[in-house]
């Protein structure tokens, strides 16, 4: 023991630098070993969750166009109805009340599928017919323009007769054309009533 304490002492300075530098290789080698133990983030494997959700199926619910259609003439409740593209003729009917006694359904097609702005006119019996009164008018291809329609085209409109269509002409030719449809109503022979029978079945365009 004090052979080793006079070595030391004998080289003391000598011995300082190399148990510095020991000293030093042994902490970075310490250091290095924990830091090599302790796991890296990147070394962790995440374990993904099982997704067991049910997909819900989605049921769209597709409602039916809305329309509307104005039913005059011989029913019990004329006016316009709010009907779908899937109804018939029969359904904006019924909604108007049903037939008058006095009405003339006979050439009227019941099972005609209903559309936008369509005009069913219900003639009372007793009125003139045609061979085919169209009743339900839907297009305006299908009305009789009063300001270029020759006497055959007007007689083909109900309760127009020749002595009425000649009217007609007559007063075109005089005023210059009719301006609007209750400009019928200025025709001799032709009243209230009368036009609203014919209302839906012309145009003046």
């Amino acid at each position: 023991m004090i052979l080793i304490q006079l070595f030391v002492q004998k080289y003391k300075k000598k011995l300082l630098l190399p148990v510095v530098v020991i000293g030093i290789i042994l902490f970075i080698s310490i250091h290095s070993f924990l830091k090599s133990t302790t796991p890296k983030v990147d070394s962790i494997q995440t374990i993904p969750l099982k997704e067991n959700f049910t997909e819900v199926e989605t049921i769209e619910y597709v409602e039916d166009p809305i329309v509307f259609v104005e039913v005059k003439g011989a029913v019990t409740k004329p006016g316009v109805y709010e009907l779908s593209e899937e109804d018939r003729v029969l359904n904006a009917i019924e909604m108007a009340g049903g037939y008058l006694p006095s009405s003339n359904s006979q050439h009227i097609n019941h099972a005609e599928r209903v559309k936008d702005e369509m005009v069913i006119y219900v003639p009372e019996e007793g009125e003139e017919e045609v061979e085919s009164p169209l009743s339900t008018r839907s297009s305006q291809s299908s009305l009789v323009n009063i300001n270029n329609a020759d006497a055959t085209g007007l007689t083909t409109l109900p309760g127009v007769g020749v002595a009425k269509a000649e009217a007609i002409i007559s007063y075109r030719e005089q005023s210059g054309g009719f301006k609007e449809k209750e400009d019928l109503m200025k025709v001799t022979g032709i009243g209230q009533k009368t036009y609203e029978k014919l209302e839906p079945l012309i145009s003046v365009k």
